[in-house]
C-alpha cells in the first residue's frame, strides 16, 4: 500500500507488512467518540502524558482497508515491538493532520 503524504496519510508496519494510517474524518470521528476531542488528545500529546492505549486507539480507527485478521491488540503490540521513537513520525503526522486539516 502507498502512503500519501498530501492526503495526510503514515504508515505503520504490522507483520512485515506497511498498513496506511488514513486520518479520514470518519475515522477521527470514531477516534474522537473513544478517546474524547481530538483537541484534548493533541494536547495530552504534546505534554508527552499520550498513552500507549491511546497512540494504539488512535492508529486503529485510522488503519485503511483494516484486514479482517488484524486486531486492535496486534498494533499495540507492533508499536511495542517498533519502539515509541519508531511510531513517533506517524503519530507526528496524523497530529498534524488533526491540527491542519487537507
Amino acid at each position: 500500500m502507498v502512503v500519501n503524504p498530501a492526503r495526510g496519510e503514515a504508515a505503520l508496519t504490522v507483520d512485515g507488512a506497511a498498513l496506511t494510517l488514513r486520518p479520514s474524518f470518519e475515522a477521527l470521528v470514531a477516534a474522537e467518540g473513544e478517546l474524547g476531542p481530538l483537541f484534548a488528545l493533541v494536547e495530552r500529546a504534546a505534554a508527552g502524558t499520550l498513552s500507549l492505549a491511546e497512540i494504539a486507539a488512535l492508529f486503529w480507527h485510522v488503519v485503511a482497508d483494516r484486514d479482517a485478521g488484524l486486531t486492535r491488540e496486534r498494533i499495540g503490540e507492533a508499536i511495542l515491538e517498533a519502539g515509541l521513537a519508531a511510531v513517533t513520525p506517524a503519530l507526528r503526522t496524523l497530529i498534524l493532520q488533526i491540527l491542519q486539516g487537507r
